[in-house]
């Protein structure tokens, strides 16, 4: 079991997302330390990947940032070890299934857990491939998390009942990115999950503003915001440390 639950210990739940090595190794790791300073309570932190097929223009244009700094997952492990050091609030994986077959599950999943990993999310892996990678995972003490989509519908129950560390709700059909309005009936389907399982739900994909995380913090057990972060990144570059510390206290107020 990962320490995960201590994300949802003390109230709503805010979870920061940030591609690792934007705008390079150095300033990420004093951005995921002023996120934690700043009241983030988990962070998920991006692989840059070449295909990441699930993330808008913002978090692609991250992953080539990242990638043109020469940024592999093997600085991504020792900037996450480093960063691990430095505080105590749980640390996740977002990447690809093709970047844990290219290390194999148990190669990466010790490396994940030596750099102080609780969780991994892997937005292109069906959930009926999910127990060949949780089977490994569990004896790592890494959770493999489960996504919900709108779509999902009679696989809620399915996906829920199994579910370890928390589930990631996403708010809207499409790819990653900030949106002015969300319509998904979020709260009927954070309804369905809770009648299957007690673990933590948290709701993501368009958040970006210290409304939209009040509203939604109410329907579920906390956010997840990324491309408003990633953005400020792209935007102030060496600069954005100060920036990310401000945008996330904003939000993280609004939930209180």
């Amino acid at each position: 079991m990962s320490n995960i639950s201590k994300a949802f210990e003390n109230g709503k739940t805010f979870i920061g997302f940030v591609t690792a090595g934007d705008p390079d190794i150095q300033t990420s790791e004093k951005i995921m330390l002023k996120m934690a300073q700043a009241g983030c309570d988990l962070i998920e932190i991006g692989i840059p990947f070449s295909d990441p097929i699930a993330e808008g223009p913002v978090i692609q244009e991250a992953n080539l940032r990242s990638l043109s700094q020469g940024t592999t997952t093997d600085k991504v492990f020792e900037l996450t070890k480093k960063v691990s050091q430095q505080t105590d609030i749980p640390l996740v994986f977002m990447t690809y299934l093709n970047v844990l077959f290219k290390y194999g599950y148990d190669n990466f999943l010790e490396k994940a857990k030596d750099a102080g990993i609780s969780g991994v999310i892997i937005p292109d892996m069906p959930y009926e491939e999910k127990d060949e990678l949780q089977s490994v995972a569990v004896n790592y003490g890494i959770d493999v998390i489960s996504l919900i989509a709108p779509t999902s519908e009679d696989r809620i129950k399915m996906i829920a009942s199994d579910a370890k560390g928390f589930i990631y709700t996403v708010s809207s059909l499409g790819v990653t990115g900030a949106r002015k309005e969300i319509t998904t009936d979020l709260n009927t389907i954070t309804k369905h999950i809770r009648k299957v399982t007690n673990i933590p739900v948290a709701i993501g994909f368009g958040i970006n503003t210290p409304e939209q995380a009040k509203e939604y913090s109410s329907l579920a057990d906390g956010v997840i915001v990324g491309s408003a972060i990633v953005e400020i990144v792209g935007k102030y570059g060496k600069n954005a440390p100060d920036k990310v510390y401000d945008y996330v206290k904003s939000m993280k107020d609004a939930m209180r």
